[in-house]
């Protein structure tokens, strides 16, 4: 069933308000997804901030061509929606997260991410950037390492002697 002209001006207005918003923007095709599907896989990502929606590829496409991100657009099969927020990391890791889970339901192809495209490779890439507190952690480690062996050394000198 075809698309009416006002309908798909609702649609590429939609886009361009999520276009103009978000700092990165997920890809998702989306294949067999049932509606309890669909119903887990939006609130999860609404629990976390961020946004989701399904619209036609060429709209998405105008609209996307029209922001002039840099790169090529990553080839785009099957039913696509879009996953955006203001976090950059936000939807990518929330639709990797789904998909680990959910096999051949959702898959991320590509995104936009810092003002550029990525190919399914790169967001895959950013998709397993540990989180913020989890960086910290691992920083804090490090730093704490070297002390810790320095400590372990002296302490076994203190037991010899």
């Amino acid at each position: 069933m075809a698309i009416t002209k006002e309908k798909k001006q609702s649609i590429v207005a939609d886009f361009s308000n999520i276009v103009a918003d978000a700092k990165s923007i997920a890809f998702v095709q989306f294949d067999k997804l049932t509606v309890a599907n669909s119903i887990a896989l939006r609130r999860a990502l609404r629990a976390n901030g961020v946004g989701y929606k399904v619209g036609k590829k060429t709209l998405l496409k105008r609209v996307l061509a029209e922001k002039g991100y840099e790169g090529e657009i990553p080839d785009l099969p099957g039913e696509i929606a879009v996953a955006y927020s203001e976090d950059p990391l936000a939807p990518i890791r929330e639709i990797y997260e789904f998909q680990k889970s959910n096999q051949g339901i959702v898959t991320l192809v590509g995104g936009v991410f810092e003002g550029s495209y990525k190919n399914k490779d790169e967001i895959m890439v950013i998709a397993t950037i540990p989180p913020l507190q989890t960086l910290r952690g691992m920083f804090v480690n490090i730093i704490n390492s070297p002390r810790q062996r320095f400590v372990i050394a002296l302490d076994q000198i203190a037991q010899k002697a």
